[in-house]
């Protein structure tokens, strides 16, 4: 969690500390304190990384079957440079450069890649888990088992992102289909009037808002791995929702082939439901790329749950 916002050197404890600090202060003649230079903390008795309480968390008001945030990095409590100096900085406006400087270095290994091949890498290779193995922890009132609407793909992973094996590339005219053709002038595509559910969108994951009966999506990756590879699908079904995937084998013998495969959602019984979450993993060897799936059975439209 960040510290409150202050102007002045300031040293932050728990209640606890204070306690004592406060005691000692009470109780001893001269009461003296010791500062020494910062030390950078690590072990076992540290739970890192974790999803800020100040997070801005999905859905999407506007475009719910996107899932939103797309990806966690570093935010809270990070030094940052300011004119002839320097201060401790949280938020967005923290994360955003390290996501910035990891790009930068992705288009400067891949300088063929489009910008959605460079945000797949990043998201299908994020971390879900600690550095235990332990799921990611959401910070809040009560701590929880953070989930897509928190971390996106995960938590950062760079090394993971400059060889992610297979990416989900978007043709940009695809956007304007996604826009309801409003966006079609120079970019030479013809199109109807009806803007498509954002989840035919090629992106690296899957969100159905509204899971009344049968939904289909189709996904195409581009191999960006070894020539010849084969990946095998790992389905985790979000709960109460059936999940299949076609075909579950995806067989590589060229460098940038293209693979498409379907996704089929069907509620497993009819309820108004809450959120859950799954993941689509296609396996090969040690290469494991995710994308997270979000899905809310519904049966009635109460603006509570879906306006």
């Amino acid at each position: 969690m960040a510290p409150p916002a202050v102007n002045m050197s300031t040293l932050v404890v728990d209640l606890d500390t204070g306690k004592k600090i406060r005691n000692y202060v009470l109780d001893a003649s001269s009461p003296m304190a010791k500062i020494e230079p910062a030390h950078t903390v690590i072990g076992k008795d540290m739970l890192a990384p974790k999803v800020a309480s100040f997070l801005s968390r999905g859905p999407s008001p506007d475009y719910p079957e996107i899932i939103k945030p797309d990806i966690a990095a570093p935010g809270a409590n990070i030094l940052a440079a300011v004119k002839d100096s320097y201060t401790i900085y949280s938020g967005t406006s923290m994360a955003a450069p390290h996501v910035a400087g990891i790009v930068a270095l992705l288009k400067a290994m891949h300088p063929d890649w489009s910008p959605a091949a460079i945000k797949s890498a990043i998201i299908t290779s994020a971390h879900i888990t600690d550095e235990r193995g332990m799921p990611i922890l959401a910070e809040g009132l009560t701590r929880k088992i953070a989930d897509p609407f928190g971390y996106g793909g995960g938590n950062i992973n760079p090394h993971g992102a400059a060889d992610p094996g297979l990416v989900y590339d978007i043709d940009p005219r695809d956007y304007s289909k996604f826009f309801g053709c409003t966006i079609i002038r120079r970019m030479n595509v013809t199109c109807n009037a009806t803007a498509l559910p954002a989840y035919h969108l090629n992106l690296p994951s899957i969100a159905v808002p509204e899971l009344r009966r049968s939904v289909t999506v189709s996904r195409i990756v581009t191999n960006v791995g070894k020539v010849d590879s084969v990946y095998r699908v790992v389905v985790q079904s979000p709960a109460g929702v059936r999940m299949e995937v076609e075909p579950p084998v995806l067989v590589f013998d060229a460098a940038n082939k293209v693979q498409t495969f379907k996704v089929k959602l069907s509620p497993m019984w009819k309820m108004q439901g809450d959120y859950m979450f799954g993941s689509i993993i296609w396996r090969s060897g040690r290469k494991a790329v995710r994308i997270p799936v979000a899905a809310r059975i519904t049966v009635q439209d109460f603006y509570a749950d879906v306006a």
